[in-house]
C-alpha cells in the first residue's frame, strides 16, 4: 500500500526530507472500502466481526497503543526512507480521529450529508509531521481518540444507518463509517508494529 489518503488505511506513504517534509507525494487513490466486505489481509481487521456500539471501546483502546509508540525511543525513524516513521502516522491518526469525529457529529445532526473534503498528503506536508514533538503528539492524539469516542457513544440505536457520503459518492452509514474508522487506526498499529 502507498500513502495514507481519505480513501483509507496504507503502509507505504511517499518519501519525505530529513526534515520531515514530504517531497514527491503519491497520493493512495485506491478506495479502501472494500474493507467493509473482508477482512483486511495486511491488518486482519475485520469489519463484520465489530459492531458500532464498539467502536468507542475499540478507539479509546488504540489511543492507550498509540501513546505507547510515541513514548518509543525510535518513534522519529522511518523504517525506509520512503515509509512514516511512528510519529508521523501518529500525527495522521491524531488528524483523522479529528476528522471522523467531525464526520459522525455531522452525520447525527444533518441528514445525508457531504463531508468536507480532506487532502491528508497536503495535511502531513503543511503541518510537518516529522518535525512535530511526538509528546504533544501523544497528548492531542489521546485527545482526539476521546472526543471521537464520545462522538459515537452519543449514537442512539435509532442513529446508527443514519447515512454521510465522501466528495466522490462513497456512501456511508454510521456504523460503517466507524468501522471503516477502526480499520484505519487498526492498520496503522500494525504499520508500526504497535
Amino acid at each position: 500500500m502507498t500513502s495514507p489518503t481519505g480513501h483509507g488505511s496504507a503502509s507505504d506513504p511517499a518519501p519525505k526530507s530529513q526534515s520531515g517534509i514530504a517531497s514527491d507525494i503519491e497520493p493512495d487513490e485506491k478506495d479502501w472500502t472494500w474493507v467493509l466486505q473482508r477482512p483486511c489481509d495486511e491488518c486482519g481487521f475485520d469489519a463484520g466481526a465489530l459492531s458500532g456500539r464498539q467502536v468507542a471501546a475499540r478507539l479509546r483502546a488504540h489511543a492507550v497503543s498509540w501513546s505507547t509508540v510515541l513514548h518509543r525511543a525510535d518513534v522519529t525513524a522511518r523504517p525506509k526512507p520512503q515509509v512514516w516513521s511512528p510519529l508521523e502516522y501518529g500525527c495522521h491518526v491524531r488528524d483523522v480521529c479529528r476528522v471522523f469525529e467531525s464526520r459522525v457529529n455531522l452525520m447525527r445532526l444533518q441528514a445525508d450529508p457531504t463531508f468536507e473534503s480532506w487532502d491528508q498528503d497536503t495535511t502531513a506536508v503543511a503541518d510537518a509531521y516529522g518535525a512535530q514533538d511526538p509528546m504533544v503528539v501523544s497528548v492531542e492524539l489521546s485527545a482526539a481518540a476521546e472526543a471521537a469516542a464520545t462522538a459515537f457513544d452519543a449514537v442512539t440505536d435509532g442513529d446508527w444507518q443514519r447515512t454521510g457520503r465522501r466528495s466522490n459518492g462513497a456512501t456511508f452509514t454510521i456504523e460503517t463509517l466507524g468501522k471503516y474508522f477502526i480499520h484505519d487506526l487498526t492498520h496503522h498499529l500494525h504499520d508500526v508494529r504497535g
